[in-house]
């Protein structure tokens, strides 16, 4: 087993980083498609948008360019955990297992990736259940992050903040244990071939295919997970409209169609393929610098 190093962790959470700022906007709109047409919830009930560009134009007319920025602040403080940890634990796995990149496989990383996906999503979900509550609610929310953090703390408690953390543990590992082996496991095919090198190129190839990828697994549990992670807790300790994830996993299917599950795929999948080429062609970069 080779030493573990820091450089992974510290250029996964610059090159995450990097990735949410770039693609944000897209993010949001895939919130805000997710949560409307809830036929047991009043506030969401309305169909306010018909798409990806309906939703981006409507908020900018409505709510203004600020919005559409609304809960990038604690997103920044996602990626900076949530990717740092991600990546560095994958990267760290994988040298836990083979030593050398040519001896990885495919399901030795699909495993790394599914590790690494629970554990660092597991720490970060405090993040997310505010970034998606910033998203969904937009101008409506009060506050700043700090705020809202400790209003969540306030009503909800410690559960609040975790709210939906299992949820999200099995999205991430589905997403991680998808996307970044299909990175690796596509740019090894592109350079074997001999068609391409390790270039920009290659890498390109290689997060534009691992974005779809991801994108497809996840999306009927990325729905699941907003919905849960949206609506607020009772003071009974009950749930407004969801009980769990099953019960949202079905209603949503029984009043909404098998489709809803895939609400917000466009979306979804137009901000994944962005988000890993930013991510990949950053990451790859920082790894050729002399540290």
């Amino acid at each position: 087993m080779s030493a573990l190093s820091w450089k992974p962790f510290l250029y996964g959470g610059l090159a995450s980083i990097t990735a949410e700022c770039g693609t944000f906007p897209i993010d949001l709109t895939k919130t805000r498609l997710q949560v409307q047409g809830q036929v047991n919830d009043a506030k969401y009930k309305e169909i306010r948008y018909r798409g990806m560009m309906h939703a981006l134009v409507r908020i900018f007319r409505e709510e203004g360019l600020k919005a559409l920025y609304s809960g990038i602040a604690p997103a920044m403080l996602r990626q900076a955990s949530y990717g740092t940890i991600k990546i560095g634990t994958y990267q760290s796995l994988k040298r836990m297992f083979v030593e050398h990149p040519e001896d990885e496989t495919l399901m030795i990383n699909v495993l790394c990736g599914i590790l690494s996906g629970v554990i660092s999503s597991s720490i970060a979900n405090p993040t997310d259940v505010l970034k998606i509550r910033m998203q969904a609610q937009g101008s409506v929310i009060q506050g700043g992050m700090m705020c809202n953090f400790i209003q969540i703390y306030q009503n909800e408690g410690t559960k609040g903040l975790w709210k939906g953390v299992s949820l999200t543990a099995q999205r991430a590992a589905l997403v991680v244990g998808v996307e970044l082996p299909v990175y690796d496991f596509t740019k090894k095919q592109i350079i074997v071939s001999g068609y391409m090198g390790d270039t920009v190129y290659t890498h390109f190839l290689s997060s534009f295919t691992c974005g779809l990828a991801g994108a497809l697994a996840s999306n009927p549990i990325d729905v699941v997970r907003t919905r849960m992670m949206n609506q607020a807790s009772q003071p009974n300790g009950g749930h407004s409209n969801y009980k769990g994830t099953l019960d949202c996993l079905l209603q949503t299917w029984k009043n909404e169609g098998f489709f809803a599950l895939y609400k917000g795929f466009w979306p979804n999948w137009l901000r994944l393929g962005p988000w890993n080429i930013i991510f990949f062609l950053t990451y790859e970069q920082l790894k050729k610098l002399d540290l």
